[in-house]
């Protein structure tokens, strides 16, 4: 059953070939199968329940990144100063998942506060490296077949780098498509939710089932109506046919030497797979206007989470960990003025992302510089993840292949802001052309 995406389990599930009850004790087998290596989950509810039969999404357990608020188990946001705390609300995006009849199915780990304190979890194809974070337990539970979709969140690169150093697909919708009511802040102005699954097409029906928008939410912006399922057919009739070979700015960033050689290879391979295919792939320049966007971000994250965290730094110093305290300190040393300019450039590098890609549906680049670090000290450089989440462009990992080492390597495709369904779709075409095999660590 591990092996179960979930437009396979749902399929599975309501043509009565796989029974509800019997599908979450196989996972939460699993579960305890893996745990003791892999440390994914920072709590586990074997009792969970699973009711509402003929919902959406009946009978899946999914797994929740803990700094999402669940109002019936822990959330510690990873840290020593929330153990413990068990909210009084759910966040509305799991409101909305136990609406549609999923089974919420334990908090996975988070790096603390989901900025660069790491947490236990080890990558489950070679416990001595580090999955990725901030959504370490996230990427590493669905890798390892515990669950088939997992909610995770990215203000830098904690979904996209994640996704590729664990071997899953792993999604970051435009900036406000999710509702972060019940998500705890790290930068508001960055924040966004997103999810791990096996397969384009089960992100892509995720999406279609939790895009939304919140009168509790001020920031969120409702993307574009779509649907690419249909809830009453048994074989759920998924809408991403592209309906022609997709056209690809291939871009290498100004940060281009910084990658391996490995991911290097595997990037240009994979374009020139892509071509085969049919594909138009075009090796076009990096917008130098876009190197300030690692400037920006680190501006607005510095100010953001400063404000937030500030406080609790105050209130216990000695239970935030150094790298947020150093965070807190560079926020607080940025004058209004560069934060206000920052958003400001932010909102116009935004506006102008279409023209970038004109004529163009996606961006192929690399997720990371190359396969996941070894050691569990630091998640990995988010350097090339930050320009398309400050952007607030949708973003999408695909596993391809793997490195010398045995870890898997991927590539990252975005879309200009707003057109996650055609990213999704070009997904779904790329991942059909390349022909990979999901595979599982051992």
């Amino acid at each position: 059953m591990h092996r179960l995406g979930l437009l396979d389990a749902l399929r599975a599930l309501r043509a009565g070939t796989l029974d509800p009850a019997a599908y979450r004790e196989a996972c939460l087998d699993r579960a305890r199968s893996w745990e003791p290596r892999l440390h994914a989950f920072a709590h586990l509810d074997a009792a969970a329940a699973v009711d509402a039969p003929g919902a959406p999404l009946a009978g899946i357990p999914v797994a929740i990144k803990d700094i999402v608020a669940t109002r019936d188990m822990p959330t510690t946001n990873g840290s020593p100063i929330h153990a413990g705390d068990v909210p009084r609300a759910d966040a509305e995006v799991v409101a909305r998942l136990r609406a549609l009849g999923a089974t919420i199915f334990g908090k996975t780990v988070s790096t603390e506060f989901a900025f660069r304190h790491p947490g236990p979890t080890r990558n489950p194809w070679n416990p001595g490296h580090t999955p990725g974070g901030s959504s370490s337990g996230s990427a590493a539970a669905v890798a390892a077949g515990i669950v088939p979709l997992a909610l995770g969140t990215q203000t830098m690169g904690s979904v996209i780098r994640p996704a590729a150093f664990c071997g899953v697909v792993g999604f970051k919708p435009s900036y406000g498509a999710i509702p972060r009511t019940g998500v705890h802040p790290l930068a508001g102005s960055l924040d966004h939710v997103g999810f791990f699954t096996r397969a384009v097409a089960d992100a892509a029906y995720a999406l279609s089932l939790l895009a939304a928008a919140s009168d509790a939410d001020p920031h969120g912006l409702p993307l574009p109506p779509f649907r690419v399922g249909t809830e009453a057919d048994l074989d759920i009739d998924l809408d991403l046919d592209l309906g022609r070979p997709p056209r690809l700015a291939l871009m290498r960033t100004s940060r281009w030497s910084e990658v391996e050689g490995a991911q290097q290879d595997l990037l240009l391979a994979t374009a020139e797979r892509l071509r085969m295919a049919g594909a138009v792939v075009v090796e076009t320049e990096w917008p130098q206007a876009f190197d300030a966007l690692w400037t920006i971000a680190a501006v607005i994250l510095a100010a953001e989470a400063s404000a937030t965290f500030g406080p609790l730094r105050d209130r216990w110093p000695t239970l935030v960990s150094e790298p947020l305290a150093g965070l807190i300190a560079e926020g607080r040393a940025v004058p209004a003025p560069d934060y206000v300019a920052a958003l400001r450039r932010q909102r116009d590098l935004r506006a102008g992302l279409g023209r970038v890609l004109d004529g163009f549906d996606a961006v192929l680049t690399v997720p990371a510089p190359g396969a996941a670090p070894e050691g569990l000290a630091s998640t990995g450089d988010p350097g090339f993840n930050v320009p398309w989440t400050c952007l607030g462009a949708p973003a999408l990992t695909l596993p391809v292949g793997f490195a010398d080492s045995g870890l898997p390597l991927g590539i990252q495709l975005c879309a200009d802001y707003r057109q996650d369904l055609r990213l999704l779709r070009v997904g779904r075409w790329c991942e059909a052309a390349i022909g990979r095999e999901v595979r599982f660590p051992a």
